[in-house]
């Protein structure tokens, strides 16, 4: 038989349409939100933490910061994952966490807690070594007269960074840091590897048993790409309004930015300027 042939009449649409709004598919749906936001969010904090490390006085922990770096972005994420799974299992911490059953109490079935923060604190901890690279070059990228000025108004260092340089570097971290949450969002199918019932760990559940594995994985790539075109919208406005005071009023906008920012602008005229009302053309 032609293997295209054999494809469609194997392949099974109503597994699809029985199955995409699964309450395990729907639980997965929300680990995966809640481990992408979570890791991106203490991703975030550890970035910032490694900067203002790197720039410490004291030198142990600039090496302490630069292995970090080195040893995150030099490793297979999944291999950090797989060792944070089995270091919580070593040091004695896994079987008290999953005595605790805390995810069980929110309406979490089958989720293991210790699984869970591996998941979580493997992905969190990769992040903020990306993360780290990506703040250097935002706070880098601000004149440090800023600082200067900041320093000359009576604002301590701490507090001209919060006011004055975070707000403008946010306009160069925003657009690598979105891209960072939409590798994100994908990132988080590893922890599967952990018995995490994500996303892809509630299809492979749910289509081994059935031997229909294909379909189920169809119904993960839906969602991963709701998911991440949602954030794409997010992400255009997100960049939009922090970089609105760089924008020229009478800007160009592109059919995409249009669509896109909620409103369907009008074309910027590109003729003559019109005369005003009552002048004479010929003076």
């Amino acid at each position: 038989m032609n293997p295209i042939q054999n494809f469609f009449r194997t392949y099974d649409v109503h597994a699809i349409a029985t199955n995409w709004h699964a309450p395990l598919i729907m639980q997965g749906l929300v680990i995966t939100i809640i481990l992408a936001v979570s890791a991106q969010f203490f991703g975030v904090l550890i970035g910032l933490a490694l900067y203002f490390m790197r720039r410490a006085r004291l030198t142990p922990i600039r090496w302490l910061a630069e292995v970090y770096i080195w040893l995150f972005r030099g490793t297979p994420l999944i291999v950090q994952v797989l060792f944070t799974y089995l270091f919580l299992q070593y040091v004695g911490v896994a079987r008290p966490l999953r005595a605790t059953d805390l995810l069980a109490t929110f309406g979490f079935v089958q989720v293991n807690t210790d699984a869970f923060i591996a998941g979580l604190l493997a992905l969190a901890l990769n992040e903020g070594a990306y993360m780290a690279e990506i703040v250097r070059a935002g706070i880098d990228s601000i004149d440090p007269g800023q600082m200067e000025a900041a320093r000359s108004l009576g604002m301590t260092y701490w507090l001209g960074m919060r006011r004055v340089v975070l707000p403008q570097a946010m306009r160069v971290i925003i657009p690598p840091l979105g891209n960072e949450f939409n590798s994100m969002i994908k990132s988080t199918a590893l922890v599967s590897v952990i018995t995490v019932y994500d996303l892809l760990g509630a299809a492979e559940a749910i289509g081994q048993p059935t031997f229909r594995i294909l379909e189920l994985l169809t119904i993960a790539v839906f969602w991963y790409l709701l998911l991440t075109t949602i954030w794409t919208f997010i992400q255009i406005w997100l960049e939009r309004r922090f970089s609105a005071s760089t924008r020229e009023p009478g800007g160009s906008t592109s059919l995409w930015e249009r669509l896109t920012s909620g409103w369907l602008l009008p074309k910027r005229w590109t003729g003559p300027m019109p005369a005003p009302a009552g002048s004479d053309l010929r003076r």
